[in-house]
């Protein structure tokens, strides 16, 4: 059963996962476009990360999860499809000298009315998913974390397609606090989306 609890989540609690290895200097755009087409390249912190296209329980998770959002991917609303918001999936965006792709991120109509016609968008989402792997899960809890806060990201989510688990985050004051925690077979109605409810046994694959 879902379990609300109120406590505030320090990233720095994670190792942090190892930048790649050669000389120390910081990473440029050039190095994400050179990377390799099959990695994501990401630049946190002036560190190149490349990391592994994501495993097919992974890929499932952030498909499933993202068509149960559409309900919210309208101009206007309805009680079956309240609308109200914007969604990308695996968006590049830029904030300073990072360069971070979450799995899944939302912006509010109110704030970007349209997903504009560029290779990357440098504004803030409004929410972001992370869909955790053995591979990214330490780095998507740290660094990726930390930089979203520093942007004024208000929601998180933290989907574990193995321990079949949702974490969902929401920032209070400049940190993270954990809202609430959900897994299995749960039906979940969580922030900023509880205006529908999420199956969550339709994201995992057995």
């Amino acid at each position: 059963m879902a379990r609300r609890i109120a406590r505030f989540y320090d990233p720095r609690m994670d190792a942090s996962l190892e930048p790649m290895t050669g000389p120390k200097r910081r990473a440029t755009y050039d190095d994400v476009l050179a990377a390799p087409e099959h990695k994501v390249a990401e630049i946190l912190d002036g560190d190149l990360f490349l990391s592994p296209r994501p495993a097919f329980p992974h890929a499932r998770a952030t498909l499933r999860l993202g068509a149960m959002l559409d309900a919210f991917d309208e101009e206007s609303g309805t009680p079956a499809r309240p609308g109200g918001w914007l969604f990308l999936f695996e968006p590049e965006l830029h904030f300073a000298d990072d360069v971070v792709v979450p799995d899944l991120a939302g912006w509010r109509r109110d704030r970007v009315p349209r997903i504009p016609n560029v290779p990357w968008h440098g504004v803030a989402p409004d929410w972001v998913c992370e869909t955790l792997s053995p591979s990214t899960a330490r780095i998507d809890r740290t660094r990726k974390l930390a930089i979203y806060a520093r942007e004024g990201v208000r929601h998180a989510w933290l989907v574990d397609p193995t321990a079949h688990t949702v974490e969902i985050l929401s920032l209070v004051g400049g940190h993270w606090v954990v809202a609430g925690n959900h897994g299995g077979d749960d039906v979940v109605r969580a922030d900023p989306f509880a205006a529908i409810e999420i199956p969550l046994a339709r994201l995992w694959i057995d």
